[in-house]
């Protein structure tokens, strides 16, 4: 039995839920580069599911996944000092201005997206935005790929499907991944954001206007 076959028996068995599952195991995992694509392609040449509704229902699971990552760092931001806080003003105006932009664009697109949702989380960006653009891009993803593969049919994506992963491979795209979360996380709360935000987006180190960012300490 390929591999194709063993995903059209789980869809027969599960449905849009295991769709749903899939996409949310896919996503939950941030160290993990497991891609959940070969899922949709299988479900999207499976006669007795919809292709439209295969793309909703996964890009739900993907965002309740990169909700739960999002709510942890946005949460996560409690443990910080206020000296680290203020560093972080410049950025959080920065990205609470743009941020919907960056997180529907790498939503968009199939490259790691906890590097941009992670910082906007501990930037205490707005989170209904954030679903709203993390969700709007998944869908139109997820609707590319589900009928791409309807249109180009089984006998071309059964290889491309069916093409193990090298363990190897695997495991360098972990350490990868680890490497640069740890990186971007240093980055947004070390780094004085004042100084580098400063020289493109004056307005963003103005103190006067330190008021309307939300859950924010006065500096001493």
């Amino acid at each position: 039995m390929t591999t194709l076959d063993w995903l059209f028996t789980l869809f027969d068995s599960f449905g849009y839920l295991g769709v749903f599952t899939a996409s949310f195991i896919g996503s939950i995992i941030v160290f993990v580069p497991v891609p959940y694509f070969p899922v949709l392609v299988a479900a999207a040449l499976s006669e007795k599911l919809d292709p439209n509704l295969i793309s909703l229902v996964s890009a739900v699971g993907v965002l309740l996944a990169k909700m739960i990552i999002f709510y942890a760092s946005y949460y996560g931001r409690s443990v910080l000092s206020d000296k680290t806080k203020q560093r972080m003003f410049p950025l959080q105006k920065v990205l609470r201005r743009y941020g919907g932009f960056g997180a529907f664009i790498v939503a968009l697109t199939p490259i790691p997206d906890d590097v941009v949702y992670i910082p906007l989380g501990l930037a205490r960006y707005s989170p209904w935005k954030f679903a709203i653009a993390t969700f709007s891009g998944k869908f139109i993803l997820n609707e590319i790929i589900v009928w791409s593969s309807v249109i180009l049919g089984r006998p071309f994506l059964e290889s491309f499907i069916s093409t193990d992963i090298d363990p190897l491979f695997l495991t360098l795209g972990i350490i990868a991944s680890v490497v640069l979360l740890a990186v971007i996380v240093y980055l947004s709360i070390r780094v004085d954001w004042a100084r580098i935000i400063g020289k493109w987006f004056p307005w963003a180190v103005d103190s006067s206007d330190n008021d309307d960012i939300p859950n924010q300490s006065k500096p001493t």
